[in-house]
C-alpha cells in the first residue's frame, strides 16, 4: 500500500499529476483543491494516498491533507460509490456543507452533485450519519474533480476549453458546462480558476 509521496512535481494538468520519487514517476489523480496547493513545476511537495487497486487497474490518488483522504475513503464505503463519484461529490461541496446535508437530510442540495440521484441522495444520508465522526470536517475545500483517464488530452488547449472538459467529465452537461465557464471567464484566469468558480456557480 502506498499511503504518502514526498517528492518533486514533474507535471500538472487537472486533475492530473506526476510526481518523482527516487527516479521513479508516479501519476495521480488528485482533488482541485490538493491543485490550488501545489507548488511550481519542478518544486517539492508532500502528499496523502490512495491506491484502488482493480482488475484493469492500479490507480493512485493524492490529497494535500490527511483530513482530505479520510474523507474520500469514508465515502468509499457507502454502498454504490465509487471513486469516480466520491471524487464529483468532493468537487461540488465543502465538508462541512456536506455534514449538513446530512444531518439535516438534505436531499434537494445532494442532487445537484453531478451523478448523485434521488436515491443516492437518500442512502447517502442514512450510511454517512453513522460516520460522520470518523472524518473532521475542519472547514476544508474538497474542490475535487472526478476526471476519468479517458478524458485526458494531451494536446495543448485553452484554460476554458480544459475547465469545460473538466465539468463534463464531472458529470456536468456540455452545455451547462460552457455557459458557466463563458459567464465568468476573465482574461488571465487559469483552468483551476475557471473550475473553482464553475463549480460555485453550478451550487
Amino acid at each position: 500500500m502506498i499511503g504518502r509521496l514526498h517528492g518533486k512535481l514533474l507535471e500538472k494538468q487537472p486533475p492530473w499529476l506526476v510526481i518523482e520519487v527516487m527516479g521513479v514517476g508516479y501519476e495521480l489523480e488528485a482533488p482541485m483543491s490538493t491543485f490550488y496547493k501545489l507548488p511550481d513545476t519542478g518544486g517539492e511537495l508532500r502528499l496523502y494516498t490512495h491506491l484502488s487497486v482493480r482488475e484493469d487497474a492500479h490507480l493512485l490518488y493524492g490529497f494535500f491533507t490527511e483530513n482530505e483522504r479520510t474523507f474520500f475513503r469514508t465515502l468509499l464505503k457507502v454502498n454504490g460509490v465509487g471513486a469516480k463519484l466520491a471524487l464529483g461529490i468532493l468537487s461540488g461541496i465543502e465538508q462541512n456543507d456536506f455534514a449538513q446535508c446530512v444531518n439535516e437530510g438534505n436531499t434537494a442540495r445532494l442532487v445537484r452533485l453531478p451523478g448523485v440521484g434521488k436515491k443516492t441522495a437518500e442512502r447517502l444520508i442514512v450510511e454517512m450519519k453513522d460516520r460522520l465522526a470518523e472524518w473532521d470536517t475542519g472547514g476544508v475545500s474538497t474542490d475535487d474533480l472526478g476526471v476519468p483517464r479517458s478524458t485526458r488530452s494531451v494536446a495543448v488547449t485553452s484554460p476554458q476549453d480544459d475547465a469545460i472538459s473538466a465539468l463534463v467529465a464531472l458529470g456536468y452537461k456540455p452545455q451547462e458546462a460552457s455557459k458557466w465557464v463563458k459567464n465568468i471567464a476573465e482574461e488571465g484566469m487559469s483552468s483551476e480558476e475557471l473550475i473553482r468558480k464553475a463549480l460555485q456557480a453550478a451550487m
